[in-house]
């Protein structure tokens, strides 16, 4: 695939004068990832999904007036892509000259183009991918890191890794894992649980802990597949092995039954990733239904909207472990005041060609602005449709 480099320009102005731009351009791209390896959590082990083969992603990129530019996403995984893709691409003339300043303005008239679908779930999900362009490119306009344009608290944040605790892989190859992930400076290990055998997990977990020890912070994630009963007796025992938190252990919904396990166990409770609006968190919140929050800012609508969560976690003193997109957390991490942790996956790798940098247990805030990132030629070369609007100038 050919690459077209385009020059910024940036328009000059007067001491004093604002710098008001316009957006001139935006494309959608649908990129479909694939994944090297099947991939099963507790959900497929019940039989309620089938393994994870690929993961879709909807990448908007702005052009303004004035020659700056900025790359958000969003992503799906198993369904929902082609669903996101074709909601961007109806309502992506209604940011064709816009102030790319006014991202809340921006966001609420991004909402009330398709207010008929609501404000949660793919319709939500397809704006965030507009609204993390937006930042980016703000954040690109001030010369600053997103991290430092949003009034960063650290420069790196504690880090995990996921990708090497799934269900379907042998206790031996998470060994393995595990051992690998620490090598490379990760600095936590998070194992998938909800197996429908609960003694195969536990016999996992010691197996994990013994192999790792106990200094290193090792996590569980039920995804949702625990029922009350059974999240409380797990829960019990399992705190001997002194977890970070316990991860999804009931339905994401059952905000009661939640509260009641973070009353009762000595290991913190985290959940929130699978919760597609802020109104959805604050239910979670009300309930004191975690001890730990994940929200997930391309699930619920962006930054502009996980800035507004974080703000009301923090006044709550709820810790913070945001859910996937480590490329868009790190910054959003490194600006909550209350130190948080983010996840680690090497899937999206890539489809950038930057990467981060984590040494010493912790995830680092590059020098580049904005989200430090630029798609990849493999990203291109795995676009299946696009879609474009305005001119670019």
């Amino acid at each position: 695939m050919v690459t077209t480099t385009h020059t910024t320009t940036h328009a000059a102005r007067t001491e004093g004068e604002a710098a008001l731009d316009r957006i001139a351009w935006l494309r959608l791209s649908s990129v479909t990832l694939p994944l090297a390896t099947p991939i099963s959590d507790a959900k497929v082990f019940t039989g309620r999904q089938k393994p994870m083969t690929e993961v879709a992603f909807l990448f908007v990129e702005l052009a303004t007036e004035q020659g700056y530019e900025g790359i958000g996403f969003s992503y799906s995984k198993r369904a929902g892509g082609p669903g996101q893709f074709a909601h961007a691409e109806e309502i992506a003339e209604t940011l064709v000259g816009e102030d790319p300043s006014d991202i809340g303005k921006i966001w609420t008239k991004l909402v009330w183009a398709g207010a008929s679908v609501g404000r949660s779930g793919l319709a939500t999900q397809a704006i965030a991918a507009f609204d993390v362009a937006l930042w980016d490119l703000k954040a690109k306009r001030a010369g600053l890191p997103l991290a430092k344009l949003l009034g960063a608290h650290r420069d790196s944040v504690r880090c995990y890794n996921t990708s090497g605790g799934f269900l379907h892989a042998p206790t031996e190859q998470v060994l393995d894992n595990a051992d690998a992930s620490l090598a490379s400076g990760i600095g936590g290990i998070k194992l998938k649980v909800g197996h429908p055998d609960r003694k195969y997990d536990l016999a996992r977990l010691t197996a994990v802990r013994e192999h790792v020890g106990d200094e290193v912070p090792l996590m569980v994630d039920a995804n949702q597949q625990w029922d009350r009963p059974t999240a409380q007796r797990m829960g019990r025992a399992m705190e001997e092995h002194h977890l970070v938190w316990i991860e999804e252990p009931l339905d994401a919904y059952d905000t009661r039954g939640h509260a009641a396990l973070a009353a009762s166990l000595d290991t913190p409770v985290a959940t929130g990733e699978m919760l597609a609006s802020v109104a959805e968190h604050v239910e979670l919140i009300r309930h004191d239904a975690a001890d730990i929050i994940q929200p997930d800012a391309p699930r619920i609508g962006g930054i502009t909207q996980f800035l507004k969560l974080a703000a009301l976690a923090e006044h709550h003193q709820l810790q913070l472990a945001p859910h996937f997109a480590m490329e868009i957390h790190l910054h959003l991490a490194a600006a909550y005041p209350i130190e948080p942790w983010v996840e680690h996956f090497d899937w999206l790798e890539p489809l950038f060609n930057e990467h981060l940098e984590i040494r010493d247990g912790r995830m680092h805030v590059s020098s580049r602005p904005g989200l430090g990132f630029t798609l990849s030629e493999q990203a291109r070369a795995w676009t299946v449709a696009t879609h474009e609007a305005g001119t670019r100038p």
